[in-house]
């Protein structure tokens, strides 16, 4: 669902699944290889057509071709065990086809480096901003627990931000992306540490309009976010798409097998997310995960969103958010129902009108347009 919605095709995607549908039936640990290697195939078959097209120099095709092999490597990497020593090269390949792909698209797509420790934050910095003089407002988007920040690129929010005039600034934050993989960054609960970086970062950019920075979390972004605008005070309004009020509590939920599971070898992926050395260690450092006494805290406008039949998150925690938002001056509560769709985690199933309505609200609160 995430490969369809994100830029993938529909007869690429059976023509790579249809093959492995049978190890579908064995549980979701087993059949991961050749889950990847289906994926991965297909990538390289399309960078190898990619190549043909820059020698005839269609740049323009070559860009679309190796940004869904990106994708599809992303999708690829990300089902797998941590250990899994393939890993790691699949992960740099699609990053090294979705740069290529912005390159030959002639995407104003950029990515960027923010000072972080002693290391850096990557993330991709889109501006439609044409006149010195102008200034936009910006929303902050961060990944959920095991996306990135080009899936989250090629997410139909990204494209719908744009066009109501509002920069976005994609974010790896600690715990994902490149920040885990490749600078070892693990995710950490008071996650205003990491965001007080990113708006350091925008207040240097003069094309950004202080005054309208607005924060975005996914999935587990729906804890970040949060928490994120209550402790920083430069965000000026906020929204979670799937509420992720008390991660820490569903977390003892998976361990009863409740709910579903964002990813396979689940409990080992998010050891090595959060650096812990084994599952009790990993329960410690879930313990602050929560937003009890957090969202009182904030004091700008706020959007929570949920779908109705989200199995991975329960809908209750939508409403524990909206209703801890007591000293929230405009707070608004929408649950995705089937007459819109997108009912299910983050709207996975359907991001097309769950995500018009996340960005008619940003438009709305930070001053973009919606006609």
């Amino acid at each position: 669902m995430i490969a369809l919605s994100h830029g993938g095709q529909i007869g690429e995607i059976d023509e790579i699944c249809k093959p492995i549908l049978d190890a579908s039936t064995n549980g979701d640990d087993v059949g991961t290889i050749e889950f990847m290697y289906a994926w991965k195939n297909f990538a390289d078959n399309l960078v190898e057509l990619a190549h043909l097209d820059l020698s005839k120099n269609r740049e323009f095709s070559a860009g679309d071709k190796l940004q869904r092999a990106g994708l599809y490597y992303s999708i690829a990497e990300r089902m797998q065990e941590h250990g899994n020593l393939e890993r790691v090269a699949i992960y740099k390949k699609s990053l090294e086809c979705f740069e290529l792909s912005r390159k030959y698209k002639k995407s104003n797509c950029v990515r960027v480096e923010i000072p972080y420790e002693n290391s850096h934050l990557s993330a991709l910095y889109v501006t439609n901003v044409t006149n010195e003089d102008s200034k936009s407002p910006v929303v902050v988007l961060m990944n959920g627990l095991d996306s990135s920040k080009e899936i989250i690129y090629t997410s139909p929010i990204t494209e719908m931000l744009l066009k109501r005039g509002i920069s976005v600034l994609i974010v790896d934050q600690p715990g994902t992306g490149e920040a885990i993989r490749l600078q070892n960054l693990p995710a950490i609960y008071n996650a205003e540490v990491w965001a007080s970086k990113v708006v350091d970062w925008l207040y240097t950019q003069p094309e950004i309009d202080r005054d309208h920075i607005g924060a975005l979390g996914v999935s587990l972004g729906g804890y970040y976010a949060p928490r994120i605008v209550a402790f920083e005070p430069r965000f000026s309004c906020g929204a979670v798409w799937g509420a992720n009020h008390d991660w820490r509590a569903v977390q003892h939920a998976r361990l009863k097998k409740e709910g579903e599971n964002p990813v396979p070898h689940y409990w080992k992926h998010v050891e090595w997310v959060f650096g812990a050395t084994d599952l009790d260690d990993f329960f410690k450092k879930a313990e602050d995960m929560h937003l009890n006494g957090v969202i009182e805290k904030i004091k700008v406008p706020f959007l929570v969103t949920h779908g109705e039949n989200d199995r991975q998150i329960p809908l209750k925690y939508a409403h524990e958010t909206y209703y801890q938002l007591t000293n929230c001056p405009d707070k608004e509560l929408v649950i995705f129902t089937q007459k819109e769709g997108g009912v299910e985690h983050s709207s996975l199933d359907n991001p097309l009108n769950a995500g018009s309505t996340i960005a008619d609200w940003f438009a709305e609160h930070l001053g973009g347009k919606t006609h």
